[in-house]
């Protein structure tokens, strides 16, 4: 650090650069790039025939590899005594052509249009930091008058604001055409550079001047030019490139649960906001798999203002759930188009990697949102079936609305298929309905029904009947109909999309014991209570919200208002149970639907869903009848894990369901 100013003004200073380069000796010094990651753009604009001067060479090793891949023709200058007596004498034998002066770069004794190109690497920055900026415009003029008509200035810079708009209105007066280049940092190397780009100014010597400003911004050695108007817009894009620099640098070097760090990235031609990038970091956690560094989560459009993403506790959930060391949120702008998901995620491609966590290999690539069987409800909106690999290694397939992807809406395990004989795909896959462990039909179950067979001592070989709304993939109503003996189950499914995924997709059968009523839940139970004929034993609500600005997924917000929750009690046998999926972010809308809930129904058991936001709420109408379930709702889980195992344990892939005596299940587990 002793080599560097102590002030700004200390570069354009003689003195330092004498002093500086006696400290530093024969080490070459390479501030701002070497040859390898300069040489695109140098042999771009500068060409092997061109007289060309490097004004204020420094030690670098530019020109000397510039000469040995051919460039002949290389007058280099500087003000330090020190530095061209050291180069002189490196260079004497080996490289006999190249040859270095001890000369003021703001007068030359040099002819008017002598050069073809002058090289810059560094000296424009170190000259205009004087206060007034006199001598860096001192410099500009003697180079504008060395160089012939089509002449190019090249200037490998920091671009500092006040630096770069001094060169840029240099030129531009001249009536001179100015590109600069933003170059990319490879990754990789963020520790070991600068946290700001390295620019490259290349300006053109015209031999009528141009009548109105020529300005171009480029992005990378090959980036196609962006024309910009006034110099105003150039200066910002590099303030916005640096800015970006900044931050991909901190990203790169370390990560921060706490932090929430977002930016924009606007159409390259018109410089409209595009996408919205958001960075959320996550705490080390014990069970987040060692290759679960990076994903990126793209918002479905329309879905921007939705809680989970639009809020900082939201976005943190999101994070959290999808148990990845970084997640990347991308939300698009309504006033863009996007052609499909498949396009924003190649658009996005190319940078996201600038985004990835320290440590992470450069093969590796983030998982990406989108993919699977897409479709359209007039409804529900998108949707899209999914096949995802389980913690477990299991494969899984998933229902997903995409107007809220957070919300898994079911999933199935796939067993292959031991019968795919005879069939034109022998590598179909069969779905089996199994009570996945990330799957709320589990816990709606085992404590719906076991906790119902508890408090009720009646066994469930018994007629029992069931109201569920909401039918998803169907795996919930299957589950009772193949593994509850005498059971008769009525789902009301609002949407007939729905219904038609879940036989496509996931195997759903309906039959006399298994009936599906196509119309709206809260219609259908204001209907039966007015019939008031019928009773059921369990209630479920197992039904999402397509309001997405509030922090409850499910349900919707209607089915827990109170006239709903008392047609709901009173639809209930005596010792029915009314069950509740229930999906709620918002800790004060949370405290809310419990309040209202348990105003109608005195007994409420709660239980969590392990990694999940999920609860169930198991309610009953009377105080003692589920007295005793309270106090063996610790056990539910393992007997709820041992019914899971008990299914899973059949392989044959055969479509037959095994039998499970639930009675006898609660007897092993001892719990009486």
């Amino acid at each position: 650090m002793s080599l560097l100013p102590r002030s700004a003004e200390e570069f354009s200073s003689a003195e330092f650069w004498e002093k500086f380069f006696k400290k530093r000796g024969e080490k070459a010094f390479e501030w701002y790039g070497d040859y390898n990651s300069l040489c695109g753009l140098v042999h771009r604009y500068i060409k092997v025939p061109d007289q060309v001067l490097v004004v204020g060479c420094g030690n670098s090793e530019l020109s000397e590899q510039l000469y040995d891949v051919g460039y002949k023709h290389l007058t280099n200058i500087d003000i330090s005594e020190t530095v061209v007596t050291h180069m002189n004498q490196r260079n004497v034998e080996r490289r006999p052509g190249l040859t270095f002066q001890q000369v003021d770069a703001t007068k030359t004794p040099y002819e008017d249009g002598s050069f073809q190109a002058a090289l810059d690497k560094g000296t424009l920055d170190a000259m205009a930091s004087e206060e007034e900026g006199s001598l860096a415009r001192n410099m500009l003029t003697e180079v504008c008058r060395v160089l012939s008509v089509g002449g190019r200035y090249v200037c490998v810079t920091l671009a500092q604001e006040s630096v770069i708009r001094l060169a840029v209105e240099h030129f531009v007066q001249q009536g001179w055409a100015v590109r600069l280049h933003c170059l990319q940092e490879e990754r990789g190397k963020e520790e070991d550079s600068f946290a700001l780009p390295v620019f490259v100014l290349v300006c053109t010597k015209f031999r009528q001047p141009m009548p109105s400003p020529l300005l171009e911004m480029c992005v990378g050695e090959d980036g196609a030019p962006a024309r910009l108007s006034q110099v105003a817009e150039l200066l910002s894009a590099v303030r916005e490139h640096q800015a970006y620099a900044v931050l991909r640098k901190r990203l790169r070097t370390g990560t921060d649960a706490c932090s929430n760090l977002s930016l924009t990235l606007c159409h390259i031609t018109t410089g409209l906001p595009r996408y919205t990038l958001t960075v959320q970091d996550c705490p080390p956690a014990a069970k987040m798999p060692r290759s679960n560094q990076f994903a990126i989560f793209i918002v479905p459009q329309g879905s921007e203002t939705a809680w989970l993403y639009s809020s900082i506790e939201g976005r943190r959930q999101l994070a959290a759930s999808a148990n990845f060391r970084r997640l990347v949120i991308v939300a698009m702008h309504r006033n863009q188009e996007y052609t499909d998901m498949q396009a924003v995620q190649s658009e996005l491609s190319p940078m996201v990697m600038d985004l990835a966590p320290p440590g992470m290999p450069a093969n590796q690539r983030p998982g990406l949102a989108g993919g699977g069987q897409q479709g359209l409800s007039e409804l529900s909106g998108e949707y899209c079936v999914e096949n995802v690999r389980g913690e477990d290694g299991e494969l899984y397939r998933r229902l997903v609305f995409l107007s809220n992807t957070a919300l898994v809406q079911s999933e199935s395990r796939l067993v292959p298929s031991n019968t795919a004989s005879g069939n034109k795909k022998k590598n179909k896959k069969k779905v089996k309905q199994t009570v996945a462990p990330s799957c709320t039909s589990s816990l709606l179950v085992d404590s719906g029904f076991l906790c119902y067979e508890i408090a009720s001592n009646v066994p469930l070989d018994g007629p029992v009947s069931v109201l569920l709304v909401g039918l998803g993939g169907g795996g919930l109503p299957q589950f009772l109909r193949d593994f509850v003996p005498n059971v008769c189950v009525e789902v009301v499914e609002l949407d007939p999309v729905v219904l038609e995924v879940a036989k496509e997709w996931f195997g759903f059968r309906p039959d006399d014991r298994l009936t599906v009523t196509l119309g709206d839940g809260l219609e259908r139970i204001t209907a039966l209570q007015e019939e008031g004929a019928h009773l059921f034993d369990v209630i479920m609500f197992d039904v999402d919200n397509k309001d997405s600005s509030v922090g409850m997924s499910c349900p919707p917000a209607a089915f827990v208002e109170t006239p709903i929750l008392q047609k709901v009690r009173s639809l209930l046998t005596p010792r029915g149970v009314f069950t509740l999926n229930l999906v709620c972010r918002d800790s004060v809308l949370r405290k809310t639907v419990l309040e209202r809930v348990s105003a109608v129904f005195p007994t409420i058991l709660s239980r969590n869903i392990e990694g999940e936001v999920n609860e169930v709420l198991l309610c009953s109408p009377g105080e003692k009848e589920m007295s005793d379930a309270a106090r063996i709702l610790p056990s539910l889980k393992q007997a709820g894990q041992s019914l899971q195992v008990a299914l899973s344990s059949d392989k044959s892939g055969s479509s037959r369901r095994p039998h499970i005596n639930i009675s006898e299940l609660l007897k092993d587990m001892k719990i009486e």
